[in-house]
């Protein structure tokens, strides 16, 4: 039986930035103040991510320029994980690389072949400020590093390249949000 709440069941959903909001696009700020305020942060990140059927969210996703992520994703074993990390830094993504197919709540409906590492660990700390380190494989190893790229003002879609990029731009100009995105550049 579970004995504590459900991440995001006392949360509200926030609107989503999109490509080309500039919170998209800039580095976010650590974060210096724990308490009340970080922790509804976190909890209206939860209910905003399940609103949008997301597996991670980044604080400057809702339009909070901080360093905060949550995240809800199986791994390649389907093993569920779920949490919340302040601060986070990537301290390890090895491993096999692989393009896979990957997706982002700030570029919805629209997917491209990404190459992300098989492991990652990101270090941070929760919103009580205890240290934690989560380590992952597979698909949740690729939803921490998309998480951590967000934090650092980038979207996947600054990581594809060649035909895929082509097509992703094209796909974006597509879209009703696409004419404000400020499309990737790199071929």
């Amino acid at each position: 039986m579970r004995q504590r709440p459900i991440p995001g069941t006392t949360g509200i959903v926030r609107t989503m930035s999109l490509l080309g909001d500039p919170v998209l696009h800039s580095p976010c700020e650590e974060v210096t103040a724990f308490g009340p305020a970080l922790d509804r942060l976190v909890e209206d990140m939860f209910a905003t991510m399940y609103a949008a059927e997301g597996v991670g969210l980044a604080a400057n996703q809702i339009g909070v320029g901080q360093r905060v992520f949550v995240y809800d994703c199986p791994d390649d074993e389907d093993v569920r994980h779920v949490g919340h990390i302040v601060n986070p830094r990537l301290v390890a993504a090895d491993g096999d690389a692989f393009r896979g197919p990957e997706g982002c709540l700030s570029l919805p409906g629209l997917e491209a072949g990404t190459v992300r590492f098989d492991r990652a660990v990101v270090e941070g700390v929760t919103s009580d400020g205890t240290p934690v380190r989560i380590e992952g494989t597979g698909f949740f190893a690729r939803c921490l590093q998309h998480e951590c790229d967000h934090l650092d003002g980038t979207v996947y879609a600054d990581r594809v390249t060649g035909l895929r990029a082509r097509r992703l731009r094209r796909a974006i100009r597509r879209t009703p949000w696409g004419a404000r995105a400020a499309a990737p550049a790199r071929d």
